[in-house]
Order: structure tokens, then sequence, then C-alpha cells
């Protein structure tokens, strides 16, 4: 004799196999979405070189003033190993600075937030630090370092050492309080809330002060070729500017700009790996957006 389950029994087991459609989607990768927001940029830097083309072409400046695209592409290639020797010093003093700045920023970031002593000590003179200006302090730096790369170092390490420790400094406050005081009464150390609660917390931050001070490490070494250094861009920038080559002062301008952009999008693949739901949440809005 088969067994029936009374009818409210039945109407309550039902929903079993429903909620996989209520489960939240991870937003899936749009095409559509990615494209709008590469279009835009590619567009106003195909509108500028066009420009740029149509003044040269025109001769409404003088080539000496501004160089055509096509002077700026020939003496780049004619002169490709010469930048290129010259494009990796700066970049490994700009990856070093950067290095440093990112890993004692945090540093500091960190101290200052559990010691308000500590704070209150330091932080007036990092911000009085980053008032100064780098190029008033870079000859400094050659007179007590020599002409090697430790100033050419040390200037990136300084432009790139403020928006490390600000950016991580806020990110490690934007736990909720009430977060911390549970994990405490719940026996959670210090080390264990800082690791599991309080840094995965502050990454969405502290990527985005990486960025701003990886473009400004490449700022910072080459300031420091400006003081004083015998390769690198900075130096090939002032060889062409007391040569009058605006070509090629164009040229090591234009990979200088790239080196940096080349440095942020690293960065922002690194911040993809490291907090992907982030990542979706901006991927999702972007989407929301172009629909």
């Amino acid at each position: 004799m088969a067994v029936t389950a009374p009818a409210g029994l039945r109407d309550t087991a039902q929903p079993v196999s429903q909620p996989a459609s209520r489960r939240p989607r991870r937003p899936s990768f749009s095409p559509r979405a990615t494209l709008s927001n590469f279009w835009r940029p590619m567009a106003l830097l195909a509108a500028l070189l066009a420009a740029w083309w149509a003044v040269t072409e025109a001769e409404l400046v003088a080539p000496y003033i501004l160089p055509s695209p096509a002077d700026t592409w020939a003496t780049a290639r004619e002169n490709a190993a010469y930048l290129a020797q010259n494009t990796w010093v700066t970049t490994w003093e700009t990856v070093i600075g950067f290095a440093i700045a990112a890993v004692f920023g945090v540093l500091m970031a960190v101290v200052m937030v559990y010691s308000s002593n500590v704070e209150k000590t330091v932080y007036p003179l990092i911000l009085f630090a980053q008032v100064v200006p780098k190029i008033a302090i870079a000859p400094l730096f050659i007179v007590w370092l020599g002409f090697g790369p430790s100033p050419k170092i040390l200037v990136a390490v300084l432009m790139a050492f403020f928006p490390v420790v600000i950016s991580c400094l806020a990110g490690l406050r934007t736990v909720d309080p009430e977060i911390l005081e549970l994990t405490s009464t719940m026996g959670a150390s210090r080390f264990k809330t800082f690791m599991k609660i309080r840094f995965p917390a502050s990454l969405p931050q502290l990527m985005s002060g990486l960025k701003v001070a990886a473009t400004l490490a490449v700022t910072g070494a080459v300031v420091g070729e400006f003081v004083g250094s015998n390769e690198g861009l900075g130096y090939v920038i002032l060889q062409a500017n007391g040569n009058v080559d605006t070509a090629m002062l164009f040229a090591a301008l234009i990979i200088m700009s790239f080196l940096g952009i080349v440095l942020f999008a690293i960065i922002e693949i690194a911040e993809k790996l490291l907090i992907p739901w982030h990542s979706s949440r901006r991927a999702a809005s972007s989407t929301t957006h172009a629909v």
C-alpha cells in the first residue's frame, strides 16, 4: 500500500530544486562593455594624432618646435638601440623605487593604524616631505649619494611613497568597528584579524594608490636623471633639449608615457587577480552603464 504525504507537506517539499535559479550570478565577460571602455580613449588618441599630423603638415608650427609624427617615428627607429638602452635604465630605476615605496608605505600605514602616537608623530613629516618639490632636493641626493642610480631611485621612492601610505591608511580604516569588536570577542588575535579582515578590505583602495604611485615613480626617476646622470630617458630629454632635437625629445616623452601606462596596466591585472570580487563589481557596473 503506497503512502502519500499530506498536501501541505508535498507543497513544502517541492521547492528543493528551485533555488538554483535564484542564486546570484557573477557578472560574465561582456565584449560590449570591454569595447566601450577602450574605444573612447583610442578615438581620442587617434584624434590627437590626426590633429598633430594636420598641424605639422600645414606647417602652422616650425618643425624645430613641433616635429611631425613621421619625423618622430623616423628618429625613434634610427635611434632604437640608444633609446632602448636608456629606457631600460629608467625602467629598472622606476621598478626598484616603486617596490621600495610600496613595501615601506604599506608597513608605515599599518603601524600608524595600530598606533595613534606614531601617526601623530610621523604623518606631519610625511606630508611635509610630499609638499617639498622633489626637483629642489634632488641635487642634495646627488651630493650625498653620487651620480649612480641611488639618487634616482631615492627620488622615485619619495614620489611614490605618499600615495601608497595614504591609500593604504584609508583602506585599513574602512573596516566597520563592530566587525573588529566581533572578531575580538570571538578570540581572534590582532594578526589574524589583520590578515583575514583588515588587509583584504584595504586592497581596493591600496591598489588605486599603487596605480598612482607607479606613474609617479616614473616621473621621480626621470627627475633624478634631470639633475645628474649620463644615461636614462631624463638624460636623453636633456640632450635632445640642448641640441634642439625636438623629434628625439618627443620620442623620449612618448616612451616615458608608455612606460607609465605599462606599469599601470600591470597593477590593474594584479588587482583583478588579487581581488576578483572588486573587479567583478566594477565590471557589473560598467556593463549596466553600457546597456
